[in-house]
């Protein structure tokens, strides 16, 4: 594959509003009322206090992992909720979202892909905050040390299209070092990048610190120092075309929970 030309690096500032969905509905878990939804879900309580329903949630591709492990968690102590994910970069389930994609709950990997759909969603709150890591093969065999390294011409680096969280915050990190990047490929999301450095494709890329952890046996972290790094903040909402409303909001505020803020911290993400 040729090699992409040097991308034009933007900063960007990001901005977040988000409030912590347990607040907001502190009410569904207190009394444990009946959902008004439609066929799927037959309207009682279960007996954790959600409504039951049947929820799809849209979320960011560096949360496969762990929402399958926290998904199965929220299915078993709300017995009458069944969760379907699909997992894709964030620019896509934006896309999906504006095109009217039928869907419950909507997360992504920064709060510039939620903002852009306001309209359809209702508050966001922050449940979770990731770094990236410089991915390569298991034992580091170019020995690639910090990211000044993947300016090297003789590196195959692969990093995130820009249209994707992770690669404008791929962008701004090598933006501020001041170095310049000449990836192989540029992937649709993270999870791409992170498959293309396991397969042998490249000798490295730029991945969440997450998706690193998901793979042990086949790659290893190099750490980006918290002054060369960048935050990403993870916003979870509900969506209004919902037809499980209550139930989705239930989704959404157990996200902020003990429980559910254990297993993310299991997995590498960092509190909001």
């Amino acid at each position: 594959m040729s090699p992409v030309p040097p991308r034009a690096v933007r900063r960007r500032t990001a901005t977040t509003s988000a409030v912590i969905a347990a607040a907001l509905f502190m009410s569904l878990t207190a009394c444990g009322g009946s959902d008004k939804e439609s066929a799927g879900a037959s309207g009682t309580a279960s007996a954790a206090g959600a409504p039951e329903a049947n929820l799809t949630v849209l979320a960011a591709s560096s949360l496969t992992d762990v929402f399958k492990k926290a998904g199965a968690a929220y299915e078993k102590a709300h017995p009458g909720t069944k969760l379907t994910f699909s997992f894709a970069g964030s620019q896509e389930l934006v896309s999906q979202v504006q095109q009217g994609a039928p869907a419950d709950v909507l997360v992504t990997a920064d709060t510039k892909s939620m903002d852009k759909v306001t309209s359809d969603t209702g508050t966001p709150a922050v449940i979770a905050r990731n770094r990236l890591v410089i991915a390569t093969a298991e034992g580091n065999p170019k020995k690639v040390d910090d990211l000044k390294d993947l300016a090297d011409s003789k590196l195959k680096v692969v990093l995130a299209a820009p249209e994707v969280p992770a690669g404008k915050y791929s962008d701004k990190i090598l933006d501020a070092q001041k170095i310049t990047v000449k990836p192989v490929s540029l992937e649709p999301n993270v999870r791409a990048v992170l498959s293309k450095v396991e397969l042998g494709e490249a000798d490295a890329g730029l991945v969440y610190k997450t998706d690193a952890e998901s793979a042990p046996d086949k790659v290893d972290a190099v750490t980006i120092p918290d002054a060369q790094n960048a935050i990403a903040e993870y916003p979870a909402a509900t969506l209004k075309e919902s037809k499980h409303a209550e139930a989705a909001a239930a989704f959404v505020a157990w996200l902020a929970t003990p429980e559910a803020q254990r297993i993310l911290l299991d997995a590498g993400f960092q509190q909001p």
